[in-house]
């Protein structure tokens, strides 16, 4: 049952209250008491809808929030210091940002890796202070702050382990974000066929999968867009372009430029290599695996 006191409730019809919770309409009745459902006419009264479109604006916003910060970490963006400041009192941006790894950045724009941490708490007059890997707090002001992809993090795997040791997580997919590196037989490829092959049932099946992962299709392709370096490169992950009802496998893994060029492995930044084998790896495993007929003894 939702406390009172963790609403701001707004008069209603009748002498009831309602207002929000979780993003969900909720009510009380004139004696006070919260019901366990709004009733029909309340649902349908002014202030309702009000709410509704108020929570759905507060929905798209936390989203924005979360996407904007991946953004960020995906491209390892410096982040001017006075706007971490400013949108840091807001809850949806604060549960995006709070416990991702951050590192100083100066007024050149260079990182110092070496102050790497966990970032804990935002303060006008002190800067941002994070847990560093010793568990103690440090607060910064530099200029900006960035938020490095895994793959560019040295301390990758004792920054997991404070982490767990202290029960922190986070809200964007960093710590334990899957990162791969190229074999040297790759390096020297314009593809990858470690990911071909994998059945579905049905064109339908892929396609929903890679909305939900958020990946889109274009082409046949499954498509992830990574900018490093000042270069915007595409990741493109064959699924198939023929009937939706029709069996698919997947095919290869392409890295194209702004030309449709076909880039050599070699040639691609650690982050742009990275987030396309997730891509693939990610649609890949959800493939169809045939049962062995073969029966143990």
């Amino acid at each position: 049952m939702v406390e009172p006191s963790d609403v701001a409730w707004l008069p209603g019809e009748r002498d009831y209250q309602i207002g929000l919770a979780g993003g969900k309409l909720v009510c009380r009745n004139p004696k006070g008491k919260t019901l366990a459902s709004v009733p029909k006419w309340l649902k349908e009264s002014e202030t309702a809808e009000s709410l509704r479109a108020l929570a759905e604006w507060l929905d798209d916003h936390r989203n924005e929030c979360l996407l904007r910060v991946e953004r960020w970490m995906l491209r390892s963006l410096p982040i001017p210091r006075d706007v971490l400041q400013e949108i840091w009192p807001d809850p949806d941006w604060r549960s995006s940002l709070e416990n991702l790894v951050v590192a100083p950045v100066d007024a050149k724009g260079k990182p110092d890796f070496e102050k790497t941490g966990l970032l804990r708490d935002v303060e006008t007059k002190r800067g941002f202070g994070v847990i560093d890997l010793d568990g103690e707090t440090q607060w910064h002001k530099s200029p900006a702050v960035m938020m490095p992809h895994p793959i560019l993090i040295a301390d990758l795997a004792e920054l997991r382990e404070l982490a767990s040791d202290l029960s922190i997580s986070q809200t964007i997919d960093q710590l334990y974000r899957p990162v791969n590196q190229p074999t040297a037989e790759q390096t020297e490829l314009k593809s990858i066929d470690d990911y071909s092959g994998g059945m579905f049932e049905q064109l339908n099946f892929a396609l929903s999968l890679c909305r939900r992962l958020g990946y889109p299709v274009r082409g046949g392709y499954a498509t992830c867009r990574i900018w490093e370096n000042d270069t915007l490169i595409e990741a493109r992950y064959y699924v198939g372009d023929e009937y939706p009802e029709s069996e698919t496998y997947t095919g290869q893994l392409v890295f194209v430029d702004a030309s449709e060029r076909a880039v050599k492995i070699a040639d691609l930044g650690a982050v742009t290599f990275s987030e396309g084998v997730r891509m693939a790896s990610a649609i890949y495993a959800k493939r169809k695996v045939e049962e062995s007929a073969e029966k143990t003894a």
